[in-house]
């Protein structure tokens, strides 16, 4: 038998045992994406309002993601009236801590992320109780998608009160700290 006689006959036993080789190995087929199938998987992750998305197997690894930006709403404060009861000896104790907790002006998280004291774990806080701060300050870091937002006091005063714990998630709109103007 010839050489070409016999990578012809190799061919066909390639080609009869489907994706399996001349030594019985499985050869896997080349997976890859073109630009269009990875446009409209952008497009389905769009869609569904995803802001990250990955896939991954043997042969390839798809990642996508978006920077979705905060809008800012500042709501007018609700004031609601409720009837006083009559003072007790615990609602008296209670009631000189309840005003000077509504006259704080509080820092609200503008976005959702990981709340950060400091610029790093071994850097001191930006701020702490009793920290004067102007309205360009920056208090605190929330780290939103791997980006560090620094977070400014926007009030002049001074912080009479940490509401979040180093490290912690924090919601949009949540309390960060109170000044005392």
């Amino acid at each position: 038998m010839s050489d070409k006689t016999a990578s012809a006959k190799a061919m066909e036993n390639d080609k009869s045992e489907g994706t399996k080789g001349r030594h019985g190995k499985k050869h896997e087929p080349e997976a890859s994406l073109n630009m269009d199938e990875l446009r409209e998987l952008a497009e389905l992750v769009n869609e569904h309002g995803f802001t990250d998305f990955e896939f991954e197997n043997e042969n390839i690894r798809v990642r996508l993601s978006k920077q979705v930006t905060a809008q800012v709403v500042q709501a007018a404060p609700v004031q609601v009236q409720q009837a006083a009861p009559a003072a007790t000896p615990a609602t008296a104790e209670a009631a000189p801590a309840a005003p000077a907790e509504e006259e704080l002006h509080k820092i609200t998280s503008p976005i959702v992320g990981t709340f950060y004291r400091a610029p790093g774990p071994d850097k001191e806080p930006y701020v702490k109780e009793g920290s004067k701060v102007t309205p360009d300050s920056v208090v605190c870091i929330v780290e939103a998608m791997k980006l560090m937002n620094e977070i400014q006091a926007e009030a002049s005063g001074e912080i009479v009160k940490i509401y979040v714990e180093n490290g912690q998630p924090v919601e949009y709109g949540q309390p960060l700290f109170g000044i005392r103007k």
